[in-house]
């Protein structure tokens, strides 16, 4: 049985099997990108609910795994070197566990660069642009009158989504085959909705976009690692 006693985060969400992946996450679009993937691959695993509060993402044992305090993390009992590593954020998290089962991440070099390129994208670009959108349209961010916040982010969302419906053309998944880019790019695609401004972006206009996300959503792994770990506890 795997020894994850250095690793202080078990203490405050204890792992029931220790020889399974650790994830500690909750179902926001960068949570779900990683319940999916482990869904999608069969590796086991549990899944510990970390909410957004200062309470559980500051706390000293989540900190003791990821300094950034941001979910998903997870330990990987059986590390490339034969001992137990922790990983935290969610792009890294997915090349690893690309990495580790030879899935989602290409089957060759020419195949992973392509499939890297747009986990990257969304990394930097989308994921980012529309999380800002989010916070000028629903959170705190929307009771600032200048308008100009949101605008730029409008702006920018709106291109994201002409680029990204531009690359679907003649194709079901972003790099080719369904990858982990595509299990980046989409719960990011699905936050719209939540931030209620589909209409406002035109997601209806990009109809490559709209069916990709429609493909995304019906798989039965995604289905399960949009609700993992629940929302509520």
């Amino acid at each position: 049985m795997a020894d994850l006693s250095d690793f202080p985060i078990t203490k405050r969400w204890p792992a029931s099997n220790p020889n399974a992946i650790q994830l500690y996450s909750f179902p926001t679009p960068n949570g779900v990108k990683v319940s999916t993937m482990l869904e999608e691959t069969g590796l086991e695993y549990e899944a510990h609910r970390v909410t957004l509060s200062d309470v559980d993402v500051r706390s000293p044992e989540f900190l003791s795994l990821n300094p950034n305090n941001k979910i998903p993390a997870l330990i990987d009992p059986n590390g490339p070197d034969g001992v137990p590593v922790g990983i935290w954020e969610s792009g890294a998290i997915l090349l690893y566990l690309a990495d580790k089962t030879g899935q989602f991440g290409g089957a060759n070099a020419t195949e992973r660069a392509r499939i890297t390129q747009w986990l990257m994208w969304q990394m930097g670009g989308l994921g980012p642009m529309f999380g800002q959108l989010g916070y000028f349209s629903k959170f705190a961010g929307s009771e600032i009158e200048d308008p100009r916040p949101r605008e730029r982010y409008i702006t920018e969302g709106k291109r994201l989504l002409a680029v990204l419906d531009s690359a679907l053309e003649g194709q079901d998944w972003i790099a080719g085959g369904y990858s982990i880019a595509d299990m980046a790019i989409a719960p990011w695609l699905r936050a719209l909705d939540y931030y209620g401004v589909k209409e406002m972006l035109g997601i209806a206009d990009n109809k490559n976009v709209v069916a990709y996300l429609d493909r995304f959503l019906a798989r039965p792994a995604v289905q399960t690692g949009l609700v993992t770990p629940p929302r509520e506890g």
